[in-house]
């Protein structure tokens, strides 16, 4: 048993549960105060992310010890199901925050666009691992992944849930740059992308999201209305210095924060434990983030390379445009921040895919230093490409440099 385990990560392991401990414990300090304003027990919230964190823990464990390699023949069926939970929670999806985004099933809620992140990663890792030996032809090599990322994309902007689809478009970003894509080609999905966005500003336009933008970006012009939120975070995080307040101590939490335990729990940790605590949940995402790369990096096979890229760029994405939102630097949209917020559907997603990248990382170990053996299915990405002559292995390692 210790021999097998040996295989696996332990940065991988241990990172994700003792963020999402931490995170437990903040929720309940953010929590309990709002809580009881809302009529419940002041552990309510502690005690749903509880039952969430040992669901996501199954899950986690679960996924470490499944062939990451499988998921490869089950990509149709994921697909299915993602098309099919966006589009049914069109319709019998419960609206929050103006957003029909949830299944409610009593004391259960999911949200299909967090499963909607990591099951388009796995499909674009698959397919692009695939057409290596004609990624440099954009009709045959890049565009079919696309089509179907657009109906993904604008099925979760008729929510609208225009932060996740976001984050979900910047995914697929790093996972196609990172498959080998032409500069060339990239230029064109970037510009297309930005020419679908400009046509659609006018429709997606509302006076919600205009106040987002002028309280992201001018808070004091109206410190009573659009900048009121954000200005209420400057408070939390300026009160806080370098040591914090004190676990519990925060004042903003009181009613002056919106969403203490989700969208702004970053603010709590700066007023509660100060500098030193925010650089502690950084420091752990980003370890996250850096040890996935280097993951991708060392794996040989095409696949498990572009999925850890995938994984790592979600987490990596989802934490910046978090804390992006409490310092002003973005909108607030209303994304969790990975392992530390409240919320079932996103630790459970997370967690899982952890798992997935403890899979990858388990069967790097085992092959280092062996010869890969020869994979049909895999076949493709062995071969040389036509740009520059790169095999996949030199090609990823000089992308991901």
């Amino acid at each position: 048993m210790i021999k097998k385990l040996k295989d696996y990560d332990f940065t991988l392991m241990i990172t994700p549960v003792l963020l999402t401990a931490f995170g437990i414990v903040m929720i309940y300090s953010a929590s309990m105060v709002l809580a009881v304003v809302e009529g419940l027990e002041s552990t309510h919230y502690l005690v749903r992310q509880l039952q969430w964190f040992f669901l996501a823990l199954t899950g986690f464990v679960l996924t470490s010890i499944f062939p990451y390699k499988y998921y490869q023949k089950m990509i149709k069926l994921i697909i299915i199901l993602i098309l099919a939970m966006l589009g049914l929670v069109l319709v019998f999806g419960t609206t929050v925050n103006n957003a029909r985004s949830w299944f409610d099933f009593g004391p259960v809620s999911l949200q299909p666009a967090e499963f909607a992140k990591l099951g388009l990663i796995i499909y674009l890792a698959s397919v692009y691992s695939k057409k290596q030996a004609y990624i440099s032809e954009f009709n045959r090599g890049v565009l079919p992944p696309l089509i179907l990322t657009a109906v993904i994309l604008a099925l979760i902007v008729q929510q609208p849930d225009i932060g996740t689809a976001a984050i979900i478009f910047l995914i697929a970003c790093s996972v196609i740059f990172s498959s080998g894509i032409r500069f060339k080609h990239l230029f064109i999905l970037i510009f297309v992308g930005l020419s679908m966005v400009a046509f659609a500003i006018p429709s997606m336009t509302t006076d919600e999201r205009i106040s987002r933008f002028a309280g992201a970006f001018q808070p004091f012009e109206d410190p009573a209305g659009d900048g009121y939120h954000l200005i209420q975070s400057y408070l939390a995080i300026g009160s806080g210095g370098l040591t914090g307040e004190g676990l519990g101590a925060s004042v903003q939490k009181l009613g002056f924060l919106l969403e203490p335990h989700t969208d702004f729990i970053m603010a709590v940790i700066a007023e509660e434990l100060g500098f030193i605590g925010v650089v502690i949940v950084v420091g752990m995402l980003s370890t996250i983030v850096l040890r996935g790369l280097f993951i991708a990096r060392k794996c040989s096979d095409g696949f498990g390379a572009l999925l850890a890229i995938g994984i790592s760029s979600m987490v990596g994405i989802q934490a910046f445009v978090n804390l992006g939102a409490i310092s002003g630097l973005l909108p607030i949209t209303g994304v969790p921040l990975p392992f530390v917020s409240y919320g079932g559907s996103s630790l459970l997603v997370m967690m899982i895919a952890m798992g997935i990248m403890n899979n990858i990382a388990k069967s790097v170990k085992q092959n280092e230093g062996e010869p890969e053996p020869y994979s049909k299915e895999n076949s493709d990405s062995n071969k040389n490409n036509t740009r520059g002559g790169k095999t996949w292995e030199k090609q990823t390692k000089s992308i991901k440099s």
